[in-house]
């Protein structure tokens, strides 16, 4: 539109200035373009070396993020959505061109990863100048790393069974399907039962000892005893426990390096509290944090010292661990956590918010995930205080320690005993004075 008269001035001048904030937005965007063309480009450049076939390096691939660059400007300029499809079919072409004549030239069947990044590179390109370059960037970090890890991730898949990959589509199955059916209320006449809530915490504990699971198999064999009980904690310590107290008595010159996984598989558990204390209700960590806290930095210090005294970091750590996601156990632990639920709260309706400790120690006995989320879930719920919540998950923690410990006695070998029993009364004295600081 025109405007008539002195107003023209003062309008353009505005125009102008508009103009050149987005120009500068506008070169910024197309700096990150490049900054994505090279980013993928440079993994391209050292995987082709020599190849005289290989399709791109460097260069091309900033050629192509600039491509899709321009090619959005252009669309998004013309208000036609059809130029970046044109360009974008046009590179499509180029690519498979160029891998026909690699194919040709080849005594082997070659792959499409090169070409693939190509691509993406482009429509990332793209992204930086209509949509949000923060995305692109992210995107383009995580193709860049899906290149360079191609050997991890290949060994990776490889150390899956089908058993392992059979229980990932049933976690997700669990996620995506049954989850969003549940109803998302209480169904009992205590209103604790809450069926979506009790669900989600169920996929959340079979997620977090999914991932230790997953990190045992990648680990392999030949690694660390204490490396292993790092990533076994995850899954179960107690297993670990059981474990490692039994091999002691096969391998008593590894009861020092044993005693370091065991009780760095115990640290991780304390760990592993405050993780899911911080997923199902955030401001609880602030009371829980301390005392866990300095429970996992004396576990540690204990597990640095058994380490430094007789640990062999090269010692094999063979553990038979089933997969920790299928339908039954999740199931089970369901029921078992909702059983939980109306103990805790039978107590402290017909008896005394007091026994809320008992039943965690009974409980924590058996399973800490149980009553941890059970505790977390109420103070979430303004059921309970965060104190006494707090405090209800250092006992389940301790007893469940105590628990462990007793598999020590009753299973590991005799030298074994002495020092891990010290390092029960070592965290349960810990325990009780980062309780008495806290809350006292």
């Amino acid at each position: 539109m025109w405007i008539a008269g002195s107003s023209v001035d003062t309008c353009g001048q505005t125009l102008d200035l508009f103009s050149t904030h987005l120009d500068i937005e506008l070169l910024q965007r197309l700096a990150i373009a490049l900054f994505i063309g090279g980013l993928v480009g440079v993994e391209r450049e050292h995987r082709g070396g020599r190849d005289p076939m290989h399709f791109g390096g460097l260069r091309t691939f900033i050629l192509v993020a600039e491509t899709g660059a321009v090619a959005a400007l252009l669309s998004t300029t013309m208000g036609s959505p059809w130029v970046f499809a044109v360009f974008g079919i046009g590179m499509a072409l180029m690519l498979a061109a160029a891998y026909l004549t690699e194919a040709r030239h080849a005594d082997y069947v070659p792959g499409l990863t090169t070409e693939v990044a190509a691509l993406v590179t482009f429509l990332l390109g793209g992204l930086t100048i209509v949509g949000a370059p923060e995305v692109a960037v992210a995107l383009a970090i995580v193709t860049s790393a899906a290149l360079t890890f191609k050997s991890g991730l290949h060994r990776a898949v490889r150390t899956l069974g089908r058993d392992d990959i059979s229980a990932g589509l049933k976690l997700l199955f669990a996620t995506f399907i049954v989850l969003p059916i549940l109803p998302d209320h209480p169904v009992d006449p205590l209103e604790v039962l809450n069926p979506y809530r009790l669900w989600w915490l169920v996929i959340l504990i079979s997620s977090l000892s999914l991932v230790g699971y997953i990190a045992v198999r990648m680990l392999g064999p030949n690694r660390g005893l204490a490396v292993t009980g790092i990533a076994g904690g995850l899954v179960s310590s107690t297993a670990i426990t059981l474990s490692f107290a039994r091999r002691s008595v096969e391998e008593s010159d590894l009861r020092d390096a044993l005693s370091a996984g065991i009780l760095v598989a115990w640290a991780i558990m304390f760990l592993r509290v405050m993780v899911e204390v911080a997923v199902v209700h955030p401001p609880m960590l602030r009371h829980v944090g301390m005392p866990m806290g300095v429970l996992f930095g004396v576990g540690l210090i204990l597990t640095l010292w058994f380490y430094r005294r007789g640990g062999q970091p090269g010692a094999a750590a063979e553990l038979k661990l089933q997969n920790p996601f299928n339908l039954t156990s999740a199931s089970q632990f369901g029921l078992f956590f909702a059983a939980v639920l109306v103990a805790v709260e039978l107590a402290r309706t017909y008896v005394s918010d007091d026994l809320l400790y008992v039943v965690s120690a009974l409980a924590g006995a058996t399973d800490v995930d149980a009553i941890t989320l059970s505790m977390a879930n109420l103070a979430a719920t303004d059921g309970i205080g965060l104190d006494q919540a707090s405090i209800c998950e250092v006992v389940a923690c301790l007893s469940n320690s105590v628990v462990k410990c007793g598999m020590v006695v009753t299973l590991g070998h005799k030298r074994m005993v002495l020092p891990i029993l010290l390092s029960t009364l070592i965290l349960g004295g810990a325990a009780a004075g980062s309780l008495a600081v806290a809350f006292f």
